[in-house]
């Protein structure tokens, strides 16, 4: 799955739904090749439906529940949550200012129930103040301000979620370097310090780690890279991986599997969650 293969929607519950939706069609012991001839299309066409890529026709839907047997009453349920799924999310607003490829990170961030990362460079996303994200998105994009501004606030609405009635726990392991490299003047990055303390302090869903530069040589120098879990046992978890001109997202075990047990060994590496507070508290004396 590529993010650029996201609709303005939630990919995740379509993911569901295209589960469920194959599981009606081999209950009705149909192929693809049945399926899209009472469509008129291509078996491309079933299957990616069925693996959430794009934006659902509701009436492709509901022809495909009439062929495989659902009840009218399961059927309305069916196509009352594809619906829901097919509205644009709310990030959908700053689609101008967003690659295409990153609509489909917000879409996972928006439904998973557990969040995990390894950043070697930058605060993440959900943890960044104001002036952080302002001074490293303007570094980045140079002198396009406006589209600065504008991706500031998707993040600063994202960091939202943290606080919410059911809120995902977020559990990121960070590099020292990540304190240290002088990317941002230092009273942004004291400001920076203060806010990571106190949100790990107050939101119990919150973890933070630090890999100090006493460890060398480990599986995160390949890079950053996050893992999401879902509250729906249909949904496999999925890595994501970020470079210059996009991203991949994985969803295949082994490759997931491999994430998440590089993860699992920098977390025994980097300094208990209980030491996070004391250990930034110095950094943050000594800038």
């Amino acid at each position: 799955m590529t993010a650029a293969q996201s609709s303005g929607g939630s990919t995740v519950r379509l993911m569901v739904l295209g589960r469920r939706l194959r599981d009606l069609r081999v209950a009705a012991g149909k192929s693809f090749e049945d399926a899209a001839v009472v469509l008129d299309v291509a078996p491309l066409t079933i299957r990616r439906m069925e693996l959430a890529k794009g934006k659902w026709k509701l009436p492709y839907v509901k022809t495909l529940l009439e062929e495989y047997g659902v009840p009218a009453d399961e059927a309305r349920t069916f196509l009352a949550l594809v619906r829901d799924a097919n509205q644009p999310g709310w990030w959908h607003r700053y689609r101008d200012a967003l690659p295409t490829w990153f609509s489909g990170y917000v879409s996972l961030e928006e439904e998973a129930s557990l969040i995990r990362a390894y950043e070697p460079h930058y605060i993440p996303g959900l943890l960044q103040t104001e002036e952080y994200a302002t001074t490293v998105l303007r570094a980045g994009l140079h002198d396009a301000e406006e589209e600065v501004e504008r991706r500031v606030a998707v993040r600063m609405q994202r960091q939202q979620l943290l606080t919410t009635a059911e809120p995902p726990e977020l559990w990121v392991v960070m590099d020292e370097t990540v304190f240290r490299r002088p990317m941002v003047p230092v009273d942004v990055m004291r400001s920076q310090i203060d806010r990571i303390i106190e949100v790990t302090e107050q939101l119990p869903n919150v973890k933070l780690q630090v890999l100090p530069f006493g460890i060398c040589a480990h599986e995160g120098m390949y890079g950053a890279f996050h893992i999401f879990r879902f509250p729906h046992e249909e949904i496999s978890d999925i890595a994501y991986v970020e470079n210059l001109v996009g991203a991949v997202y994985l969803d295949e075990y082994d490759d997931v599997t491999n994430f998440q047990e590089a993860l699992d060994r920098l977390c025994a590496h980097a300094l208990p969650v209980q030491r996070t507070g004391e250990f930034l508290g110095a950094i943050r004396k000594e800038l």
